[in-house]
């Protein structure tokens, strides 16, 4: 057994896992999981640089993070920084913050890499399951970026495109520094366009139709599958492993699309950090659920940050 932390940077969260790792049973048992809205990502789809009050609010979660690891005593660590450190000019300053909280370098991953992460992480435990179907399409729908990867045990093809609930929603929604509240058909019409060149993208490398289970990871679908079950608060034991049929997600996608910043921050377990991307980022999930004609995805918890921790145990 190894007592290994992993920390996921993304565009719009930072997420830490402290677990101990047991390679002979593939059991990852959590000791500290949790996640922060800092998003690292704002304006960078625009400016190209991370903002000074970006790098601030992500720095304050490294410190909080470094304590509990700390806390824990995990024996190894790594730390993997994704689609907003991977565009940003000035991600050396990013880079060297990191390394003066935690003691480690964060590892700006490729696509490709973040891709094969995502998928390890979501179907260590699906595997051996008969109700799950194989090849495995596994979407991680992120704040900057998207991840196909199609599989049975192991990854076949991967490939990561541009198309993210933050950089979306700064992309087509925002006009004059505010997100539209709710967005025009012509706004929403723009995204969906968007969205569908990247799906086109994707589909040169990643055989999308191919699969038979999709499994979908990352906050715009958890929180999809929250509002589905009307969860009265976020709850990852009922989120892990959830079917959310494609007609619920289209009937959610629409209500998103179609309200006010206020109607959406009311739903109970809607994170405040999530109110104003969460419409774009259960789009995506629509459209890729659209493209390749799948009848429900399979949620699950166990994403990128497993992936990680797996490959430093």
């Amino acid at each position: 057994m190894t007592r290994v932390a992993a920390v996921d940077c993304g565009t719009n969260s930072i997420r830490l896992l402290v677990a101990d790792a047991q390679p002979a049973t593939g059991e990852l048992v959590d000791l500290d999981r949790r996640m922060m809205i800092v998003r690292l990502g704002q304006g960078v789809d625009r400016t190209g640089r991370l903002a000074p009050e970006a790098l601030e609010r992500t720095f304050a979660a490294c410190h909080e993070y470094a304590a509990i690891i700390k806390e824990h005593g995990a024996e190894r660590l790594r730390f993997v920084a994704t689609s907003a450190s991977r565009d940003a000019e000035n991600r050396d300053e990013f880079v060297r913050g990191v390394l003066d909280i935690l003691g480690v370098e964060p590892e700006v991953i490729t696509g490709d890499q973040e891709a094969e992460f995502s998928f390890t992480g979501a179907t260590k435990e699906l595997t051996g399951r008969e109700d799950q179907h194989r090849p495995f399409l596994v979407v991680d729908i992120g704040g900057g970026s998207t991840e196909f990867v199609v599989g049975d045990d192991h990854v076949r093809a991967a490939r990561s495109v541009d198309v993210g609930c933050v950089r979306m929603t700064e992309r087509h929604l925002v006009r004059d520094g505010v997100v539209s509240d709710p967005p025009s058909e012509a706004q929403i019409a723009a995204m969906r366009a968007d969205i569908e060149a990247a799906l086109d993208l994707a589909e040169q490398t990643v055989p999308l139709r191919e699969a038979h289970t999709l499994v979908g990871l990352a906050g715009s679908v958890t929180t999809v599958s929250a509002i589905a079950q009307n969860l009265p608060e976020y709850d990852s034991t009922a989120i892990h492993h959830s079917r959310v049929p494609y007609d619920k997600v289209r009937e959610i996608t629409d209500r998103l699309l179609r309200s006010t910043h206020a109607e959406r921050a009311a739903i109970p377990s809607m994170h405040p950090g999530r109110v104003d991307v969460i419409a774009a980022g259960a789009l995506v999930l629509l459209s890729i659920m659209d493209r390749i004609g799948a009848e429900e995805v399979v949620v699950s918890e166990h994403d990128i940050l497993d992936g990680i921790a797996w490959s430093v145990a």
